[in-house]
C-alpha cells in the first residue's frame, strides 16, 4: 500500500520544500498524487480483499507527477497561505523496501534546484540522472532557477544573458566515497544522511568542480565497480548568497541483483583462481595446442562443456556463485576428459575440429557484436540476434574442416591469447571481457536485449588487445613453424595400439611374439601361488 507522508505547520516564508527518498538498490515511486481511496482502502483492510483495492484506484501516479529510481525526490511550490503538504511512497514491485526519506525547506531567495527543467517529466525536476558502464560514470541534471516568493510566476528561463536571470547560478559537484568493499545497507543508510543537506555535503563531501549555467549540466567519472559513491550537487546563487541541494544519487557501479557480475562476485577469490589457472592453461595451447594434440582437446572442451553447464544451472537453479563456479569446473574436466576419450577411440578429427571451430566461431561472432553493429535497433528482437549469432559462429567450423591443421592452430591462438585477458580482469578491469560476457548476459538475462553495450575503450584495453594479438600471432607462426613436416594430425592411439598388436602377432622374430598373452600369463601366476609344492626325496651323488 502507498506511504503517505505529511508535513505540517510550515512556516510563511518557506517557498518550496523538497522531499527525498533513498534506498540502497531497490526501486521506490514518490508521489505528488494518492492512488488509492481513503474510505476504499480502510474498507479493503477491513474485509482484507486485496482485488477490491486493485479495483478501486481514484489517480494514479503519472509521470508528471511521480518517479521510480533508488534516489527519488519531489520539489513542491507552495502556494498562499498553504501551511502542509502530503507526498505519497510506494513500492513499484510490491515488494518491501527500506530506506530513508529528507524533507528540506528552502526560502524565496533561494535556488530551486530543477526548475528550468525541459528534459525531464517532472516539472520541477531536482533529481541527478546517473547512467555508469564499466569505466565511466555519467550525472546529468536539470538548469536550476532562481528563487521567488510564494503567489508569484517563476522567473523566465529562456532568458540567455544578465545577472537577473537564472544564469547568474553557480553548480558545485560534490562526491563521497562509502566505505572500501562495505555493501551492507546499514553502512549506506548512515552515509547517505552525510550528503543530504547543504552543510552536510560541504562539510563531508569532496568538491571537483564548479559549473557556469552556460556548460552542459553533464559530468562523467571514472567507474569503480564495487566502490560506493555519493554524487550531490549545490547550486549557488552569488547574488543573494544562498545556495540548494539537488537530491543526492548514489552507484556502486555494479548491479545487485543480477544474476551474472554482480556487486557480491567482483573480486572474488574463486574468479581469480578459475581464470588464473585457466590462463595458464590457455597460454600452453596458445603456444604448444597442435603439437600436444590431447592436451588442446582437453581444454576445448572443458570450455565448450563449462560454457554450456554454466548456463543451464544458473539459469535452472538457484545455487550460489561460488557453487555454480565449482560444479562449472568439475563439468568441465569431465567434458575434456570426453572429448580426449572420443579422439583416442575413434580418431577422427572431425569431431574433433568441429568443437574446436565452434569454440572460435563463438568469439568471432561474440567480437562482431561487440562492435557498434551490436546496438543496431534490428538486434533488439531475441529471434534476429540469435540466428545472426548462430550463423556467423557456425562459417568457423566449415572453414577449419576445409583447412584441419590452420583453422585448428588458429583457435589454439586466438582463443588460448583471449584466456589471458579473462584472467587480467579478474585482478584488474578491462572492456574486453565483454566480448563474451555480454553474449553470456544475454543468454541468461531475458531483458538484457534492451540494454545497450556500448562500452567506451581507455588506455588498458589498447594494451591488452596489444597483448591479445602479439601472443595470438606468435603463437600460430611458431606452431604452423613447427609442424610444417608433420602429419596434419597426430594418428589415434586406439588405431596405433591395433596395429602394434597385430605386428606383434605376424612377426615371429620379434621377441614379444614368443611372450604368452597377458591372460595366459596372470593364469599362470595364479595357479603358481596355490600349486603345492612336491617334495625332493632321497638324492645320491654321481659317481664318475
Amino acid at each position: 500500500f502507498p506511504v503517505e507522508a505529511v508535513l505540517t505547520r510550515i512556516p510563511g516564508d518557506i517557498t518550496h520544500v523538497i522531499f527525498q527518498f533513498h534506498s540502497q538498490y531497490c526501486n521506490a515511486t514518490v508521489s505528488y498524487d494518492q492512488e488509492y481511496h481513503k474510505e476504499d482502502l480502510l474498507q479493503a483492510l477491513r474485509s482484507e480483499n486485496m482485488r477490491f483495492l486493485e479495483q478501486s484506484t481514484d489517480k494514479a501516479p503519472t509521470p508528471n507527477t511521480s518517479l521510480t529510481a533508488h534516489d527519488a525526490g519531489l520539489v513542491s511550490a507552495l502556494r498562499l497561505h498553504q501551511n502542509s503538504l502530503q507526498w505519497y511512497m510506494e513500492s513499484p514491485e510490491s515488494k518491501p523496501v527500506s530506506g530513508m526519506a529528507v524533507i528540506l525547506p528552502y526560502k524565496a531567495k533561494d535556488p530551486v534546484p530543477g526548475g528550468c527543467n525541459l528534459e525531464y517529466n517532472l516539472d520541477i525536476e531536482p533529481n541527478i540522472y546517473l547512467h555508469y558502464n564499466l569505466f565511466e560514470t555519467i550525472i546529468r541534471f536539470a538548469p536550476a532557477n532562481i528563487g521567488y516568493a510564494r503567489g508569484q510566476t517563476a522567473p523566465s528561463c529562456n532568458v540567455s544573458s544578465g545577472q537577473t536571470s537564472r544564469m547568474r547560478l553557480e553548480y558545485d559537484i560534490y562526491q563521497y566515497f562509502l566505505p572500501e568493499s562495505d555493501l551492507s545497507e546499514q553502512v549506506f543508510i548512515g552515509h547517505i544522511q552525510k550528503m543530504a543537506n547543504i552543510r552536510e555535503v560541504a562539510a563531508n563531501g569532496k568538491k571537483l568542480m564548479t559549473l557556469s549555467s552556460n556548460d552542459q549540466p553533464m559530468v562523467s567519472f571514472s567507474s569503480l565497480p564495487g566502490q560506493g559513491v555519493i554524487y550531490s550537487i549545490i547550486v549557488r546563487d552569488p547574488v543573494f548568497n544562498t545556495s540548494a541541494s539537488y537530491v543526492p544519487v548514489h552507484t556502486y557501479a555494479c548491479s545487485f541483483t543480477s544474476t551474472l557480475d554482480n556487486c557480491y562476485t567482483l573480486g572474488k577469490i574463486s574468479t581469480k583462481v578459475f581464470f588464473t589457472i585457466a590462463s595458464m592453461a590457455g597460454l600452453f595451447v596458445c603456444f604448444f595446442g597442435h603439437r600436444f594434440f590431447k592436451s588442446e582437446l582437453f581444454c576445448m572442451g572443458f570450455i565448450f562443456t563449462a560454457f554450456l553447464f554454466f548456463v543451464l544451472i544458473t539459469r535452472t537453479t538457484p545455487l550460489s556463485y561460488d557453487m555454480r563456479l565449482s560444479l562449472t569446473a568439475l563439468m568441465g574436466v569431465v567434458g575434456g576428459v570426453l572429448l580426449v576419450l572420443c579422439w583416442w577411440r575413434f580418431g577422427s578429427p572431425l569431431l574433433s575440429i568441429l568443437i574446436v571451430g565452434l569454440i572460435l566461431g563463438f568469439l568471432f561472432s561474440s567480437i562482431f557484436f561487440f562492435t557498434p553493429i551490436g546496438d543496431f535497433e534490428i538486434f533488439r528482437s531475441d529471434v534476429v540476434f540469435w540466428v545472426t549469432f548462430t550463423s556467423i559462429a557456425l562459417v568457423i567450423p566449415l572453414i577449419c574442416v576445409g583447412l584441419p591443421r590452420e583453422g585448428n592452430i588458429t583457435a589454439c591462438g586466438v582463443v588460448g591469447g583471449y584466456t589471458v585477458i579473462l584472467a587480467v580482469n579478474s585482478y584488474t578491469y578491462t572492456s574486453l571481457t565483454y566480448i563474451t560476457l555480454d553474449i553470456l548476459k544475454r543468454a541468461l538475462n531475458n531483458n538484457f536485449s534492451k540494454a545497450f553495450t556500448n562500452i567506451p575503450f581507455q588506455g588498458i584495453d589498447f594494451i591488452m588487445i596489444t597483448v591479445w594479438a602479439v601472443l595470438a600471432v606468435s603463437g600460430m607462426v611458431l606452431q604452423l613453424y613447427r609442424e610444417r613436416t608433420r602429419p596434419v594430425f597426430p594418428p589415434s592411439p586406439y588405431m596405433m595400439w591395433k596395429q602394434e598388436r597385430e605386428r606383434r602377432k605376424t612377426n615371429i622374430l620379434d621377441p614379444s611374439y614368443h611372450v604368452p598373452p597377458l591372460r595366459a600369463r596372470l593364469k599362470s601366476r595364479v595357479e603358481e601361488m596355490f600349486r603345492r609344492e612336491e617334495p625332493a626325496g632321497e638324492r645320491t651323488p654321481l659317481l664318475l
